[in-house]
This record gives C-alpha cells, sequence and structure tokens, in this order.
C-alpha cells in the first residue's frame, strides 16, 4: 500500500498552483497583452489570485473554468462578478438554480457572449 503524508500531497498542491500560474500568465500576455504590459509581471500575478479566490467563492475551482472566469475579469473589470456593471454576471453568479460550478461558467460565458454582441457597433457615430 502506498502512504501519502501530508507534506507530499502540499507539494503536488503547490506545484500544480506555481504550474497554473506559468500557464496563466503565459495565455494573459497572448490574449491580453495591454493588460498584462500596463499591470506589470506582479500586477498580473496578483490579478490571478485574486481571480482565483473570486471563483472560488462561486465554486468555480477547476482550471479551466477557473480561466474562463479570469478571463472574464481581464474583459470586463476585476469586479465584473459583484460591482454592478455587468448585471447578467451578478444574476449569473448568484442563480440559486444554477448549482453545477460547470455549468454556472458555461453560462457566465454565454451571457458575456451575448453582452458583447448586442453592444458591438453601438459606439459612437458621425
Amino acid at each position: 500500500m502506498i502512504i501519502i503524508r501530508k507534506e507530499q500531497t502540499e507539494s503536488f498542491e503547490a506545484d500544480a498552483r506555481d504550474r497554473f500560474f506559468v500557464l496563466m500568465q503565459d495565455h494573459l500576455s497572448r490574449y491580453f497583452p495591454t493588460h498584462c504590459v500596463a499591470l506589470g509581471p506582479a500586477g498580473v500575478h496578483r490579478a490571478i489570485q485574486a481571480g482565483i479566490e473570486r471563483a472560488r467563492q462561486y465554486e468555480i475551482v477547476s482550471e479551466c473554468d477557473v480561466c474562463k472566469f479570469i478571463d472574464l475579469q481581464f474583459a470586463f473589470g476585476q469586479y465584473f462578478d459583484s460591482d454592478g456593471t455587468c448585471p447578467w454576471a451578478t444574476d449569473v453568479l448568484n442563480d440559486p438554480d444554477i448549482r453545477n460550478p460547470k455549468a454556472r461558467i458555461d453560462d457566465l460565458m454565454d451571457k458575456a457572449q451575448a453582452h458583447l454582441s448586442s453592444v458591438q457597433g453601438k459606439g459612437l457615430r458621425r
């Protein structure tokens, strides 16, 4: 029988967390380069950490789903989920009928896309 000690588990978790941060930094640099330059490496790291913590509040914990949540933070603002600027996000994230975190993030992404589609082309007119 294999026994995994607490220290080993903590080491695995730290390695996974570090790997996720590196992957997210690369991802964000690719898709949000202007934001990343403005924030700098330390700011990007803090934004990722904040995204992980905020996503966890909604029981969004899988790497893929947390990545989507952080993408939404970069696209709509760090507090898009609670500051009132994206009521569609607040509605989805606080909907008691959506119990599955995967369904919650999928619905959130659908609402974000619908929002972007609805505002496209509504810029200043000459």
